[in-house]
């Protein structure tokens, strides 16, 4: 307390002009996410907060010739196990392109290692340049048709986290029928958190049943894939996270949208839910979400918003967000705010620079973490898959992570399927060491030809998932598979082309940014090379292919699922 009154009466003094700040932006366009105005002045910041905009002195003057500060961006809904690499390495990534907060939901590293996968990114997460807020996952798994690795993960886990003071609420509820049904298991979650936040997933969900929903006390919603979709979730109080990661696209409809609206726009976010280093590299990170909504015609001002006030005032980040006395500074410097160029980052009041990634944190691993892959014996005939009168094929959506469902007449041999150039083989793999099933389907849409990929990152149970067209490359890229303890394979032409190790959880490398990136260029390139179609992330749309709760037809361990009725496939 003596500490941070002592600080207070700093920043007031300052503040009034009667001592010299730490540090000041001089002959700045400051933007004010309040009233929407460029202000022209000196920005002071002393221990790290914003203590005045008007003519200061500082201890360090940064003179910015008449560039651009706008508050940092903060990403509302994101997974950190899907970028591949450790939170410091994330950071290292994407906050020199102006992302400074991410509002996390680790549902991966907890459906395979439980707490442990909890208590890592929690700990994982501390003394690094970037503020990550965590929800706690609320659906391990996402349904009682899926086996992950650590069994379920109930209210009675959560309340020990819930005073932790970078846990904002509960993460997205993906079980939506659950909540519809009155499940006790998840309303006893909501019922723990009901002071507090809770994300929501509920793709296509109207109607009724979307009202029963939000009457839940769910306040966020990421799913929407067209603007009548996210309208309709806007009417029913739900905050609208804007998406455009690698895989799920859906910035350009729901923009283009409330462009030529009337709509208020405070209630509108920017998300990437799931995005590849790979793309994070090529793109930027939320700088590209406020860049690609600026070039469909939005006011830069209002995308800027959209990326840090308005995601700050949802999540109740009173100290983030905005450029005004007693906010953190954590400021990017921009050339103009149509390009979006991102000249310098300051997290907390610090210039980010090399220097800022020298010395990356150490923290204790629990070494379950690091051997979580175990497969029964897989044969040939653990993947046969005999032909019926009905066939049920999953089409992949160019873009999407939503699938079509189908029945068609499908290519075979003797009553079985055999892949072709319209088909090819998918099947899911009990990695956990419990079941050893095998789930097995045709998908349509992929395009790999005398090849297979695999990978333990299959959402949200993360068990092993496989494409392939013939049974030897499926079979050879699964070996090598557990011989790395999970990662990413390619294989092709009965032999190994190249893979990517993710030893923490099957889920994350533990080698340097650069490096897992370089990796997975690569590998997506041989992918892609075999094959794979375009608008297809060989990696991304394979590892949703196992989630159960996005429409319409997805296969887990258990066998085909058909998520509009919410039930297995027995015919």
């Amino acid at each position: 307390m003596k500490k941070y009154n002592e600080c207070l009466k700093k920043n007031i003094a300052v503040a009034n002009g009667f001592e010299k700040a730490e540090l000041v932006f001089k002959n700045a366009k400051i933007l004010n996410v309040f009233s929407e105005e460029i202000c022209v002045g000196d920005l002071a910041v002393n221990d790290g907060t914003i203590v005045g905009i008007g003519t200061y002195q500082g201890l360090e003057e940064v003179d910015l010739d008449g560039k651009y500060i706008v508050p940092g961006f903060i990403d509302a809904h994101m997974h950190i196990e899907s970028t591949m690499v450790t939170p410091f390495e994330l950071a290292r990534a994407i906050v020199p392109t102006g992302t400074t907060t991410i509002i996390a939901d680790p549902h991966e590293l907890v459906n395979v290692a439980g707490k442990s996968g909890l208590d890592y990114l929690l700990a994982a997460t501390e003394q690094i340049p970037l503020n990550v807020f965590v929800m706690l996952p609320s659906s391990v798994p996402a349904t009682p048709f899926e086996t992950n690795g650590a069994g379920p993960f109930l209210a009675a886990d959560m309340q020990a986290y819930l005073n932790h003071p970078r846990i904002l609420g509960l993460g997205e509820v993906m079980c939506y029928p659950a909540v519809l049904t009155g499940d006790p298991v998840i309303l006893d979650k909501l019922t723990l958190c009901r002071n507090a936040l809770a994300d929501g997933h509920a793709p296509g969900l109207s109607g009724k049943a979307l009202q029963a929903y939000a009457s839940a006390g769910i306040h966020s919603e990421h799913e929407s894939t067209s603007w009548s979709e996210a309208l309709e979730k806007l009417r029913a109080g739900f905050y609208i996270l804007v998406r455009e990661g690698s895989a799920a696209k859906n910035l350009h409809a729901i923009i283009s949208g409330l462009l030529e609206s009337d709509c208020p726009m405070d209630r509108f976010l920017f998300c990437t839910d799931d995005k590849h280093l790979e793309d994070i590299h090529r793109e930027g990170h939320i700088r590209f979400n406020i860049k690609q909504a600026i070039d469909l015609g939005l006011c830069p001002i209002k995308a800027i918003k959209m990326a840090t006030i308005n995601t700050a005032q949802a999540y109740g980040l009173r100290k983030l967000g905005a450029i005004a006395p007693g906010y953190q500074a954590d400021l990017v410097i921009l050339s103009d705010l149509g390009t979006m160029q991102v000249n310098q980052v300051y997290r907390d009041g610090r210039l980010v620079d090399d220097a800022t990634w020298a010395h990356p944190p150490q923290h204790p691993i629990d070494p379950k973490l690091l051997d979580s892959v175990h497969i029964h014996t897989l044969t040939p005939e653990k993947l046969r898959l005999p032909l019926g009168q009905k066939n049920h094929v999953i089409e992949i959506i160019k873009d999407q992570i939503e699938t079509h469902h189908l029945i068609e007449t499908l290519p075979g041999i003797d009553g079985t399927f055999c892949p072709d150039e319209n088909y090819d083989k998918l099947c899911v793999i009990e990695r956990h060491g419990h079941s050893g099933n095998v789930g097995v389907a045709a998908i349509k849409g992929f395009g790999i030809r005398n090849g297979a990929i695999a990978t333990t990152v299959a959402h949200d149970s993360h068990n092993m998932i496989v494409v392939g067209d013939n049974d030897a490359n499926i079979l050879l890229a699964v070996k090598h598979l557990a011989e790395i303890g999970g990662g990413y394979v390619v294989a092709g032409n009965h032999r190994i082309i190249g893979s990517v190790p993710l030893t923490l959880a099957g889920l994350i490398s533990l080698e340097p940014g650069d490096l897992v990136q370089k990796k997975v260029s690569a590998l997506i390139a041989s992918a892609h090379q075999l094959g794979v179609a375009s608008g297809v992330d060989p990696f991304i749309t394979l590892s949703f292919m196992a989630l159960p709760v996005i429409p319409a037809l997805r296969l887990t361990d258990l066998g085909l699922f058909d998520v509009e009725t919410f039930q297995l496939i027995n015919d």
